[in-house]
């Protein structure tokens, strides 16, 4: 407990469900699940365990692991001591594992059975402890926790993260900011269950689940983003929020027009999310026509800054691409030089851990954060992602300017408009794409055709890969930038099971 009752701990939270609403469910993953008093006592026999391995207030424990009812008490139990929670990503083999783990200087590293071997390999590389989820503790009880020092100001959790060099930092969050980022209001209205598509190593996950567990509900966990698995467990529970990037919400289009039973299912949902800096319009009107009894809401934000941007479900269809207004607590401006949009609040993060230069080149000099997205605001207030300011294309090693391309392909005959992003590639990191608009009465021009148009004036590696054949370019309004973060989700979207080269429709 804090010596100070006014400060914002996590701790709080789970005491607060325990004390409020003993029998309802916290936590469910398929058919195990935890009700409130439950995890709280389950979190402190786990506390006394953790002390017991010399887990004590500011020492940092990572966690390794597929997603798991047995990691919540392991949470729970962490912010009572004052410790610090670290998930690790389980999709990491061994020694990335180690090097993202090592970023840490973990006390304690634990992991789930499957990762046990080789978690012991990582905790002998890391000079640290190991625990084994489901084995952590055998008592049943324990006190809860007394930690005097403990203040809403002490990290909470350190979520691993990875910027445009792909070098992982950890973002580091306080008490209060989790508290804050995932706090209700003063006054509990009456809500149902969360489905969580997110594992747990990422922050969606937490937060969504504190958001929760704060309106003293439940959180309901899946192994995997299946759709056929999310669509029932929000039939199961009856859920009314749900939160998915695109790709998922996409699989359960697919899923639910092939099971109109499946559709019906979806009838409890009341507020549905998405979030990317840029989702497409097609998308969020998907959403409306399967579930439409829910409000609609889309998210922009990073696990540095919290949710920034919001737009809802009135301003969706006026405002295609847009990532909406900034949120209470948030202040954001554009950089006049860059147009790089930054934010500055009470939901910022910490710093990275351990790490005071990209601390310090993650924000300016007076004190805001640096996004590190290019953005456009029009006369009302609405914001747009156009963009990253690092705006280059890295395929193959090499680094390719779209806008250098754009000039070379504008002057072919067949196109009216162009417009060129990188799209993932297993193979090049990136790989160059040109979206064009087709003259009225042209041809559309194949792959073939345009980098035979460039050959003369660009390198061989900045020469497009694929060419997509689009009705528009989407721009902002205002200045007419290219909204490549929502270009890149609308072909995303349209890519699948398509051959390389010519993408039309």
């Amino acid at each position: 407990m804090s010596a100070h009752p006014r400060d914002l701990l996590i701790g709080d939270i789970f005491r607060a469900g325990a004390a409020a609403v003993p029998e309802r469910v916290a936590v469910a993953l398929g058919d195990r699940a935890l009700t409130f008093a439950e995890l709280d006592v389950a979190a402190n026999a786990h506390a006394a365990a953790l002390a017991g391995l010399g887990v004590g207030h500011g020492d940092r424990v990572v966690l390794w692991s597929a997603t798991s009812v047995d990691a919540v008490p392991v949470f729970v139990a962490l912010a009572k001591l004052g410790a610090v929670f670290a998930p690790a990503n389980a999709l990491l083999g061994t020694d990335e594992a180690t090097a993202m783990a090592a970023l840490a200087r973990p006390t304690l590293l634990v992991v789930d059975a499957v990762r046990a071997e080789a978690g012991l390999e990582i905790a002998r590389r890391l000079g640290c402890g190991l625990a084994v989820l489901g084995a952590v503790t055998e008592a049943t009880t324990a006190p809860d926790p007394e930690v005097p020092a403990l203040r809403e100001t002490d990290p909470h959790v350190c979520f691993f993260t990875s910027g445009t060099t792909g070098r992982s930092k950890g973002v580091v969050l306080s008490h209060r900011v989790n508290y804050l980022r995932s706090h209700p209001g003063s006054q509990l209205e009456p809500r149902g269950a969360t489905v969580c598509m997110y594992p747990l190593f990422h922050m969606g996950a937490w937060t969504m689940a504190l958001s929760a567990w704060q309106q003293q509900t439940t959180a309901v966990f899946v192994d995997r983003a299946d759709a056929e698995v999310l669509c029932a467990e929000i039939a199961r529970w009856r859920a009314t929020r749900f939160n998915a990037i695109p790709a998922v919400w996409r699989r359960i289009f697919e899923h639910v027009d092939a099971h109109p039973d499946a559709a019906a299912g979806l009838a409890s949902l009341r507020i549905v999310d998405s979030g990317t800096s840029a989702t497409p319009p097609d998308l969020l009107l998907g959403i409306k026509a399967r579930v439409p009894g829910a409000a609609r809401r889309v998210f922009y934000g990073s696990t540095e800054a919290g949710a920034v941007c919001l737009l809802r479900d009135e301003d969706m269809e006026a405002r295609p691409g847009a990532c909406g207004t900034p949120q209470h607590s948030v202040r954001v401006r554009l950089d006049p030089g860059t147009g790089e949009l930054q934010v500055q609040g009470p939901l910022l993060f910490d710093g990275y851990f351990d790490d005071p230069e990209a601390t310090a080149a993650a924000m300016t000099t007076d004190g805001w954060f640096r996004t590190g997205d290019l953005a456009g605001v029009d006369a009302a207030g609405f914001y747009s992602i156009v963009g990253r300011v690092a705006q280059v294309i890295r395929t193959g090693g090499e680094s390719v300017a779209p806008v250098e391309v754009e000039l070379v392909l504008a002057d072919h005959p067949a196109v009216a408009d162009v417009a060129v992003v990188g799209l993932p590639d297993a193979e090049w990191g990136e790989t160059v794409c040109a979206a064009v608009v087709v003259r009225p009465g042209a041809e559309a021009p194949d792959v073939d055709a345009l980098r035979a148009h460039a050959r003369a004036r660009l390198a061989r590696f900045k020469l497009p890969r694929r060419v997509v054949v689009v009705a528009e370019i989407p721009r902002t309004p205002a200045t007419r930038q290219v909204q490549r973060a929502l270009l890149v989700e609308q072909i995303l979207g349209r890519i699948q099971d398509q051959p390389e080269g010519r993408l039309t429709g």
